[in-house]
């Protein structure tokens, strides 16, 4: 099989128009999750929630930059997975559940650990299931420095990647230009907000919380908060270290990138090339589709691509429940 292609829908055409689109129209019927607590090595926990599969396939979900179970590209997806007969399983990163996470660091682009934990529990409790991770911008670009970092000793039989911030210096470049500064903000204010509300839990945080206030732009924030609470060494060594370009290679796992070169928050120079991803690693790269906007059709009826196109992708590469059995 060859990569999924996608065709923007007649009207939606522009990189903001397939960015909003999809935010505008909504995530459709919620899912019935079955939520879980999971208690973490260091004393800090992660919420989960689960949908029931009838065969023997679970697929994986992580959200992007302060995302959460009701970001608008998650239901859709999860209902459609479900559908097909796949177990899934949702992961809120540390403080974006709606609770404050308990320890003055909370999660980041490069953050793999807390993923590792997941996968690592799953596999334990379900050996014999067959598993795949589906990884949203942020998500997306944690989830492929993890696959880049196990190589061939990690559990996942498949994995995707979408509108993955390969390259974060240059991610926090592009989206401080033009229209782009708009999302930045939003993003921003959502950052600082979570911030305080875990200063407020753990009566304080060892960073300027009042010099935060004055910051305006990813590469302040990285510099002033995400860089000092996760222990790197300013902000261009958390870029250099969390950004999962260097990894791709070293990926060992069949896994398909998706991606558009009118990304908003990306733009078209950290998307990678064939040289740059190894065997395993499939690319669908599209001119337009904004940022995991992906919409198809057209202005007056758009649907999402991406619930389509990522079970196709899927279902072609797990082992069927007959090889398991």
């Amino acid at each position: 099989m060859t990569a999924p292609v996608f065709q923007p829908a007649v009207g939606l055409r522009g990189p903001h128009r397939q960015t909003l689109g999809a935010w505008l129209i909504g995530a459709g019927p919620h899912p019935a999750w079955r939520t879980e607590r999971f208690e973490l090595a260091d004393g800090d926990f992660v919420d989960l929630a689960h949908l029931r599969g009838t065969g023997t396939t679970r697929v994986c979900l992580f959200h992007g930059l302060e995302g959460c179970i009701d970001s608008h590209y998650v239901g859709a997806l999860a209902n459609a997975l479900n559908r097909r007969g796949h177990a899934v399983t949702f992961m809120h990163f540390r403080g974006c559940s709606g609770e404050p996470n308990r320890l003055p660091r909370a999660y980041h682009s490069g953050d793999t650990g807390d993923i590792d934990a997941l996968l690592t529990m799953l596999f334990e409790r379900e050996p014999a299931v067959s598993m795949a991770a589906v990884g949203f911008s942020l998500g997306g670009n944690a989830l492929l420095k993890y696959l880049g970092e196990r190589g061939d000793t990690q559990p996942l039989d498949a994995a995707i990647a979408v509108s993955v911030p390969f390259d974060l210096a240059a991610c926090a470049n592009r989206i401080n230009q033009g229209f782009s500064r708009l999302y930045q903000r939003w993003l921003i204010d959502r950052m600082k907000r979570s911030t305080h509300a875990r200063a407020r839990r753990l009566g304080g945080l060892p960073i300027d919380l009042a010099g935060m206030e004055q910051v305006q732009t990813f590469r302040e924030f990285d510099d002033r908060v995400t860089a000092p609470l996760h222990g790197f060494d300013g902000v261009d060594d958390y870029y250099a270290r969390a950004s999962s370009g260097p990894w791709l290679r070293h990926i060992a796992a069949p896994t398909l990138l998706i991606q558009s070169l009118d990304d908003p928050f990306v733009g078209p120079e950290p998307v990678p090339g064939p040289a740059d991803v190894g065997r395993h690693t499939e690319r669908a790269v599209s001119p337009r589709g904004g940022h995991v906007g992906f919409l198809s059709g057209n202005a007056a009826r758009p649907r999402r691509w991406l619930p389509q196109a990522i079970p196709d992708w899927l279902d072609a590469r797990l082992p069927h429940r007959e090889l398991l059995e």
